[in-house]
């Protein structure tokens, strides 16, 4: 396929531990398709390609036209004491750190403080928060706005998280607000609403 060149995305700014050039492998449509280490599946519609890049140990992400136009994120397993994604270079603080007893509320500030670091903008907006669904899991669904540095350009996003089993699972959407968010929000929220959860089984205590 041909990708629009890479501009500003939440991920496009994280330096460390991806490779310089990523690689893109196509998605098959309407075929279940394991995420993030087989802790998730889900079945994408026609256009999406998966990266090499992962924003983290515990992440991959997807696209339909390059990172400047669509991202979508997958986070599964995050466990306590880990952080969202990897360390930006030179950061001048450090990113923060999931907890399991975190409530939803402090989870949607967990993932605004990393990106407001990551960006390294104070314009981000978390505009809504509700209770919602991940899987068959209770979570939490919340929607923002933001404008990086020296782009001048808004973006639109929508994320949905839960905790399961103490650990964080996580779906994030994120495009310009004109034209490509409005034309990729419903059918990622679909895909979100028939995502499949696949937490390893707690170790018995001995």
């Amino acid at each position: 396929m041909r990708m629009i060149p890479l501009a500003v995305s939440l991920l496009a700014l994280i330096g460390a531990a991806m490779p310089l050039r990523a690689e893109w492998k196509a998605l098959v449509p309407d075929e279940n398709v394991a995420i993030a280490g087989k802790l998730m599946a889900a079945t994408p519609g026609a256009g999406w390609n998966r990266s090499s890049a992962r924003p983290s140990d515990k992440g991959e992400r997807w696209t339909r036209d390059g990172l400047a136009l669509n991202e979508l994120t997958f986070f599964a397993g995050v466990a306590d004491g880990e952080t969202l994604y990897y360390e930006p270079f030179a950061a001048k603080q450090k990113l923060p750190k999931f907890r399991s007893q975190m409530l939803p509320t402090e989870i949607v500030e967990m993932f605004e403080n990393s990106n407001r670091m990551i960006l390294d903008s104070s314009v981000f907006s978390i505009t809504t928060v509700e209770p919602s669904k991940l899987g068959n899991f209770e979570g939490v669904r919340f929607s923002y706005s933001y404008a990086a540095q020296d782009e001048g350009l808004t973006r639109k996003g929508e994320a949905v998280a839960a905790i399961v089993d103490g650990r964080l699972y996580l779906v994030n959407f994120v495009a310009p607000a004109i034209h490509y968010f409005d034309r990729d929000i419903a059918e990622v929220r679909q895909l979100i609403s028939t995502l499949q959860l696949r937490p390893p089984k707690p170790v018995p205590a001995r």
